[in-house]
């Protein structure tokens, strides 16, 4: 995951301050210069960190801080407002029409996942925003450019419109028409890319933005190229006029400097985050939440947000009187496990959870494998299995094994993890157990947490 080298560092440095109690000023000095190693390993560029440990340092040594009962949580207090500001404050919107459908002209190098993140935004703002979004290939060059935008668009259920290898400034045109005549309220241009920034790349974009004049000009980097993104997106603003950043691969092993530069460098705001390879791993950017995953706070919003879109509330309803009566079944712990893996990947759910919670969920609770094993073996018991597992005797538990293709010791480790999860959830309604830590700390034989049943709102207050 990005960041979570510097998250690593930076919380080791902070650990160390508050093992201090009160601090001198040589003491923050020596702190703020751990954070700005750590900054620079992140291929954060070294004007920015300049300028960012600058401004930290002459909040930090004010006697407001130096002389307060808990000076080193005032120094990760500005530490995190000073990160928020440095990628934009708040989160940034897509500009739309006051009349007729709106245009998103998406630009950026070949490679950086363009085409692919042209359509996942549209899925985004049908999803969220009720939108009718339509895709326009007016990428004319790239082989196979065009059969790629209405593979993802098929799969999204999202209308493309193409005119083969002709004009990409005609096929634009072409394109408004069509979605004033059929009802598209948003409309974007999967534009051509080029290995490099030359001149006919950039010519041929002004062309586009001179005939269309789009609401929105998106510049799509890749943030696994660390400043090659930011200089990517130098030189787009300079030449073409960006309005704003979809930053794709921040799944990936990123060291994270792209997010952290992109804005300081260019006065443009980052807008959206691609998280992952699936057609809905697609967020809006939270300078806040972003600043507080990387301090190790987590960003409970947006776990909220994710448990919410899956949130079925009858069946949570009826999940929490069965987790009352201590009458939960294999059929109900399935029911959770799907919730669970459709708020996305669970490494990056992990990392929305703070401090100690998000590193107690590991690699070992959220193996992908034993999850698919858990249900296969689930789904290969009968109704009444599911609902009644103490009857399942040896030939049963055969039976279930060479269904799924796994051992008896696997059905037996399940059985096992879901006995000792059921005299967890006893303890925890009678008031011996608090906190999803807890929880989740008893799900790591059943293949991952059930956390859906945390999804709703009052949970967290």
């Amino acid at each position: 995951m990005a960041f979570e080298g510097l998250s690593e560092k930076l919380n080791e440095t902070f650990k160390r301050l508050r093992g201090k109690g009160r601090l001198t000023e040589s003491d923050v000095k020596a702190g703020l210069r751990e954070v700005r190693l750590a900054l620079l390993e992140a291929d954060v560029s070294y004007k920015v960190v300049k300028d960012f440990i600058a401004k930290v340092t002459d909040r930090c040594v004010g006697s407001d801080v130096l002389e307060s009962l808990t000076p080193a949580q005032q120094i990760v207090k500005i530490v995190n407002q000073e990160l928020t500001e440095l990628m934009g404050g708040s989160n940034a919107r897509i500009a739309t029409a006051s009349k007729g459908p709106t245009v998103v002209m998406m630009v950026g190098l070949q490679g950086a996942g363009k085409t692919t993140n042209c359509a996942k935004l549209a899925g985004l703002m049908r999803r969220q925003y009720g939108k009718r979004p339509l895709l326009v290939a007016c990428d004319v060059y790239r082989p196979a450019a065009i059969t790629q935008l209405q593979v993802v668009g098929q799969q999204l259920d999202i209308p493309v419109f193409e005119m083969g290898q002709g004009d990409p400034v005609q096929i634009a045109r072409e394109a408004l028409k069509y979605a004033s005549d059929h009802g598209n309220d948003i409309v974007f241009l999967d534009t051509a890319g080029r290995l490099h920034i030359d001149e006919q790349l950039m010519d041929e974009l002004k062309n586009i933005k001179e005939s269309i004049h789009p609401h929105e000009i998106l510049l799509v980097v890749d943030a696994m190229t660390g400043q090659d993104a930011v200089n990517a997106a130098t030189a787009f603003d300079e030449a073409l006029g960006i309005d704003g950043v979809l930053l794709t691969k921040l799944d990936g092993d990123a060291r994270g400097g792209a997010a952290l530069s992109i804005r300081a460098a260019t006065g443009k705001p980052i807008k959206f985050v691609g998280t992952g390879e699936k057609l809905d791993m697609i967020e809006l950017f939270h300078p806040e939440r972003m600043a507080s995953r990387i301090l190790g706070m987590g960003d409970m919003l947006t776990f909220i947000e994710k448990a919410e879109q899956q949130y079925d509330e009858k069946q949570a309803k009826k999940l929490e009187e069965k987790l009352r009566k201590n009458r939960l079944t294999l059929s109900d712990y399935l029911d959770q496990l799907e919730q669970l893996q459709k708020m996305g990947d669970l490494s990056q759910i992990a990392s929305m959870l703070p401090g100690n919670l998000g590193k107690s969920f590991d690699a070992s609770q959220i193996d992908e494998k034993q999850m698919a094993h858990s249900k296969a073996i689930i789904q290969s018991m009968t109704v009444k299995e599911r609902e009644n597992p103490q009857i399942l005797n040896a030939s049963r538990k055969r039976r279930i094994a060479a269904g799924c293709g796994l051992e008896v010791v696997d059905v037996n480790r399940l059985l096992k993890a879901f006995e000792a999860m059921q005299q967890m959830t006893k303890a925890m309604t009678k008031g011996k157990m608090r906190g999803m830590g807890a929880m989740m700390g008893g799900m790591g034989g059943f293949g991952g947490g059930s956390m859906r049943s945390f999804g709703r709102k009052k949970r967290f207050k």
